[in-house]
């Protein structure tokens, strides 16, 4: 038996195999608002045969975007629009959807990434003043955020909450909460982002405070039911920056505050990061946060190949697997895994012929 096809539960959800589609943004919302392609998009990946699909990081306010066209979920035009790309894909596709809610912070208002992806500076037409837990801009020469103030804090925490009322409204399975890759919440966690000097800041359990006061204020308001997990970066790769040991007492936190699992990325908060690139090199922070605090892992990070992906979970190094850039270079990537590792996937009836004859029972009836 497969460990990769082996059904798992997190939290209240249970989920028929161990395939995450990680979250990946496509900057093609209009003022927050999905549109055709996320039609298309979150469409053809539901079609996968993945136990769980994640929505891009998804905007908590109009600040919260990393670019004008990010998707939101603050607003009911947003979610109208949303309810409408999900009813077309539940029609179809019995995944469970997940959704990332982010703020950007010090590093929003910024260019898509094949516009190069610069700042847009808030004196520009699209561009916004950014806010951050201190004025430290992510790069030279960018404008520096506002450092949020206490009733910048609480309104902050607010749209959290609100935009998992939304999505709790829109039927949504689970809520990842983004405290990775160098965005808001990471920002409070690393001292290289935070120079606060009030409780929001200094030493670990301050830094800590208000990533834990969003995630406490998410899980408050979505079903008890349903799961919420955090997304985070294990380490920033820049001495003196956040790391494992923090990642580790940061998730023994989470589990506290009854967070269901972790999703283990890496880096993102500051241009001096010195990642060392190769296969799963992300995966021992995954193993080792598993070990030490016992909850669900999901590894991501240069993991391609199912082979790779079931050494992984067969070593007990995750709990399961997040793709990303593999998934939209191959959208039927589990009908693979599967015909590969000897199991099987679900597909729509449509395209049951597709089925190849040496693989006759990989589409589960």
């Amino acid at each position: 038996m497969s460990k990769l096809f082996e059904s798992w539960q997190m939290g209240g959800l249970h989920l028929p195999n161990r395939i995450v589609i990680a979250p990946m943004c496509q900057y093609s919302a209009t003022n927050g608002t999905p549109g055709d392609w996320h039609m298309i998009h979150l469409g053809h990946l539901a079609l996968s045969g993945a136990g769980l699909l994640i929505i891009e990081a998804t905007g908590v306010s109009p600040e919260a975007r990393i670019s004008p066209q990010d998707l939101g979920l603050y607003s009911d035009e947003n979610e109208a629009g949303l309810a409408r790309v999900l009813q077309a894909v539940r029609a179809h596709s019995p995944i469970a959807i997940g959704i990332q809610l982010a703020h950007a912070g010090r590093k929003a208002s910024t260019k898509v990434p094949w516009e190069g992806g610069q700042q847009i500076r808030p004196d520009q037409p699209t561009g916004w003043q950014t806010e951050a837990p201190s004025a430290v801009p992510h790069a030279e020469g960018e404008v520096a955020p506002h450092a949020l103030d206490v009733g910048g804090l609480a309104r902050v925490r607010d749209d959290f909450a609100k935009a998992a009322q939304r999505a709790a409204r829109l039927g949504i399975d689970g809520i990842e909460v983004h405290a990775a890759h160098g965005y808001l919440l990471h920002q409070f966690l690393s001292p290289l982002a935070n120079h606060r000097q009030d409780q929001y800041g200094g030493g670990l359990e301050n830094r800590m405070r208000f990533p834990l006061e969003v995630f406490e204020a998410v899980r408050a308001v979505f079903p008890a039911d349903k799961p919420v997990w955090a997304r985070i970066s294990a380490t920033d790769w820049v001495p003196g920056g956040w790391d494992i040991e923090g990642s580790i007492a940061f998730t023994h936190a989470l589990k506290a505050r009854g967070c269901a699992a972790i999703h283990v990325s890496s880096g993102g908060v500051s241009p001096a990061q010195d990642i060392k690139l190769g296969p799963g090199y992300q995966v021992p922070h995954a193993q080792r946060i598993k070990a030490e605090v016992g909850l669900p892992t999901i590894a991501v990070g240069l993991i391609t190949e199912p082979e790779q992906a079931e050494a992984i979970l067969a070593k007990g190094e995750a709990d399961a697997i997040g793709l990303a850039r593999a998934m939209l270079y191959d959208p039927r990537w589990p009908w693979h895994a599967a015909a590969k590792l000897g199991a099987q996937v679900t597909a729509p009836p449509q395209y049951l012929r597709s089925q190849p004859r040496e693989f006759k029972n990989l589409f589960k009836a």
